[in-house]
């Protein structure tokens, strides 16, 4: 993943690896029975970080498929049957252009998800502290997007959309 990264052209420009203590990425779905969330504590992420400018230059965001927890063993095993986990095992988000507005970023890249890659665009909104640049943003993907097919209850498929949000953070002493 990490060699994605372009080489940094200024040499105010760091790589900067997200705080895995308190990173996170969750899903929400929703079955017309009930809802439920699962968390990602386990997100390997970096950005190219310009020291100068405070600019950020670049974005790889890369978790395993396995790594959420819902609470319910059963229902994340049934979530890597129907992910193909064995397959697929990793989603990334790799990003091609970062416009910022203020404290907010319009991060355009790549999303793969279930070997599908399909481009995206990320609101995200950023909040820097004396050591630390927190992103914390949410997206939607569908399901029939990325050629998965939605798991099922009692034979009722869940909703397609899937809710996606994140909270990354990166120690930029």
């Amino acid at each position: 993943m990490f060699s994605l990264i372009t080489q940094a052209q200024q040499q105010d420009a760091i790589k900067v690896f997200a705080d895995k203590g308190v990173s996170t990425i969750t899903y929400a779905m929703k079955h017309p029975m009930h809802e439920w969330e699962g968390v990602s504590k386990d997100v390997n992420a970096v950005i190219v970080y310009n020291k100068a400018t405070k600019a950020v230059e670049q974005v790889v965001v890369s978790l395993k498929v396995d790594s959420f927890d819902s609470g319910n063993s059963n229902r994340d095993s049934h979530a890597l049957e129907v992910l193909e986990g064995l397959k697929f095992p990793k989603v990334t988000f790799v990003s091609t252009k970062i416009r910022p507005n203020g404290n907010t970023l319009a991060i355009d890249g790549n999303l793969t998800f279930h070997g599908i890659v399909k481009p995206i665009t990320l609101t995200v909104r950023r909040d820097d502290g004396s050591s630390k640049i927190n992103f914390d943003g949410k997206f939607d993907v569908l399901l029939s997007d990325y050629k998965v097919d939605r798991p099922s209850l009692f034979g009722v498929k869940t909703e397609d959309v899937v809710n996606l949000k994140f909270n990354l953070s990166f120690n930029v002493k």
